[in-house]
């Protein structure tokens, strides 16, 4: 497996299918590298672990990173190179200003509770998306807001990305319910069994009922919302919702989701 820092050995992967990420690889992520596989095309994975969307109280130092380990598995599942470019080839200059799309700044979910993380998040995608030149980008929904945010960013700045287009991929979840993350690795056993109400909470037909539930477990509800799944708005009657649950276990935060169809 070859790990490249220098962007210049990137021209022979232009057209790529591309999945960024920060490391720490899980199942969910080799998940995406098998669906990027799909599509016939080279796999590019990038690992870069992005200051620019840690809020000061966020867990950046603590983040968990082994390029070593992760280019282990994405080789296991057929990715083809990695790509762990340093934070100077990333943000050259100080990082510039972005134009953020509607659903980085309308929906009042992450963009109210983390409210750098979607510049940050939008600034090192655009980034990769520059010196990677990728085909298709494959994001997991576990992340659902980002992944709109994201899409909606390559429609904006359309043609500057061509053809690019961004796909959504599962979420992958272990056997007990709760969604692969890598800050899963932070819960206790306590914790891990508190959290697996967020999964049973999000399959409930009303807000009230999941806060309900999730309180029940004495989890610590930042949000627990049904909203319309395209835009992440207040709901529209014939169109499919989705719910949405970020709450703390413990000191780790962890977010979920789950589309829901057409409400009743």
């Amino acid at each position: 497996m070859r790990i490249i820092t220098d962007p210049m050995e990137l021209d022979q992967f232009r057209g790529c299918a591309f999945v960024p990420t920060m490391g720490a690889l899980h199942d969910g992520h080799l998940s995406l590298i098998k669906k990027a596989k799909g599509f016939g095309l080279p796999v590019v994975l990038s690992v870069f672990v992005n200051p620019e969307q840690f809020s000061p109280d966020e867990d950046f130092e603590r983040y968990p990173r082994n390029l070593e380990q992760d280019a282990a598995f994405a080789e296991g599942v057929g990715a083809d190179m990695v790509f762990a470019p340093e934070v100077e080839t990333m943000y050259p200059e100080s990082p510039p200003e972005i134009s953020l799309p509607l659903a980085a700044t309308k929906p009042k979910l992450e963009d109210a509770f983390r409210p750098t993380h979607f510049r940050g998040v939008c600034l090192a995608v655009a980034r990769l998306f520059d010196l990677v030149k990728p085909t298709y980008a494959i994001f997991g929904e576990k992340d659902y807001q980002q992944f709109l945010v994201i899409q909606q960013m390559v429609q904006n700045e359309q043609p500057r990305w061509k053809k690019l287009q961004a796909i959504g991929a599962p979420i992958i979840r272990d056997d007990d319910g709760l969604a692969m993350s890598s800050r899963n690795a932070f819960l206790s056993t306590d914790d891990r069994s508190q959290a697996l109400a967020i999964h049973k909470a999000l399959r409930e037909p009303t807000e009230q009922k999941m806060f309900d539930l999730l309180d029940r477990h004495g989890l610590d509800v930042e949000y627990a919302v049904i909203r319309d799944e395209a835009t992440l708005l207040q709901p529209v009657d014939g169109k499919p919702v989705r719910s949405l649950i970020a709450a703390k276990a413990g000191s780790v935060r962890l977010i979920d989701n789950n589309g829901l169809g057409l409400l009743p």
